[in-house]
């Protein structure tokens, strides 16, 4: 997209895909959430600095879609409830074996039993399969969480806690290149330890780097219930875009928020802002938003070269093609990592001007 989005840049031990909030590249088309093309961006869970899975960077709080906000994970609360518990019972019960909680009883159905007892049935096996999770590799090891991550477990107990960590490390190794199966592995985590905000921080960046922004919407909601952070607040306006809710997006926009953001996630909710404003039919307001924020730093962060090309691209929309390919210049001289497509975007501008 055109208007990439990212919340903050610290490693939360949550899923993140690079911290942005959505895909990556900013593409060409019209500043709609997820319209460009590369990469997603968004939250990955975090090992080591960013992803429960060991490797890759950490969220240095990037848009996703069109460049959406990055994922962040901030202080996850460890706080435990009764489901916790009774995860964790069964999980000391049963993980020798399966690791997941059976079905109750276990005997045929009886005849002239209610029809619904078959859908019970059917749904506990799901609910099986959810609380199981994909296998996971046995050189994968809990150690490979970040340390922030693992702090956010110690109220689980030691075996439960290990399960849940190895979960999220698959989550953030398989983000990337299989975002299903990623997410799959963040609901086993969750299924054992839906109290812990961390936790449904990182299936909500799962989510949004699978492009499920409904479910990541909730969970990211479920996390600031929790621990009361906004952070989130980047990935959360650009899944209201993603919805068609762009008026949401934009009162997220709000002087609180900011405040507690840092730098590359103020750009972020600045990028999906402004794309929610196009999406408005508001190119020029969408300019005005971007315009105020630091297009000319020598910082080497990756938002930089999202917040230049968002505005070379806003510029494009109102005509001002002369400009565009300014910024789409000064987008190229920063953008090492190509997070955005600007070489080719300048490409396509020189035809079509040769023509």
């Amino acid at each position: 997209m055109a208007d990439g989005r990212t919340p903050r840049g610290g490693g939360s031990g949550g899923p993140r895909r690079n911290g942005k909030p959505g895909g990556g590249k900013p593409g060409s088309g019209g500043g709609k959430p997820g319209s460009g093309g590369g990469k997603p961006g968004g939250g990955r869970p975090s090992s080591s600095g960013g992803r429960p899975a060991g490797g890759g960077r950490s969220g240095d709080g990037k848009p996703r879609r069109d460049g959406a906000p990055a994922g962040r994970g901030g202080s996850a609360g460890s706080g435990r409830g009764r489901d916790d518990r009774r995860d964790d019972r069964r999980d000391d019960r049963r993980d020798d074996r399966r690791g997941g909680p059976q079905s109750r009883g276990g005997r045929p159905p009886q005849r002239g039993a209610r029809p619904d007892r078959g859908r019970d049935r059917e749904d506990r096996t799901t609910d099986q399969k959810v609380y199981d999770g994909p296998p996971i590799p046995e050189e994968v090891t809990a150690a490979e969480l970040d340390k922030h991550a693992m702090r956010a477990l110690q109220g689980l107990p030691d075996k439960l806690a290990d399960r849940v960590a190895r979960h999220l490390v698959m989550a953030g190794l398989l983000v990337d290149e299989d975002p299903e199966t990623a997410y799959q592995h963040a609901l086993a985590a969750r299924a054992r330890a839906q109290r812990v905000a961390l936790v449904r921080e990182a299936v909500g960046e799962v989510a949004y780097a699978a492009g499920k922004f409904s479910e990541a919407l909730g969970e990211f909601r479920a996390a600031k219930r929790m621990n009361g952070q906004l952070y989130y607040t980047p990935m959360m306006a650009d899944c209201e875009r993603a919805l068609g809710r762009p008026e949401k997006a934009v009162k997220m926009d709000a002087p609180e928020v900011r405040k507690q953001l840092d730098e590359a996630g103020s750009v972020e909710l600045a990028i999906v802002v402004a794309g929610a404003r196009r999406d408005m039919g508001q190119p020029e307001a969408a300019l005005r938003v971007l315009e105020v924020e630091p297009l000319n730093s020598r910082a080497r962060s990756s938002w930089v070269a999202r917040l230049r090309y968002a505005y070379a691209d806003t510029l494009l929309a109102l005509g001002r093609t002369d400009d565009a390919i300014e910024w789409f210049h000064r987008t190229v001289a920063v953008d090492g990592n190509k997070e955005t497509d600007a070489e080719e975007r300048l490409a396509a501008l020189s035809t079509v001007k040769d023509d």
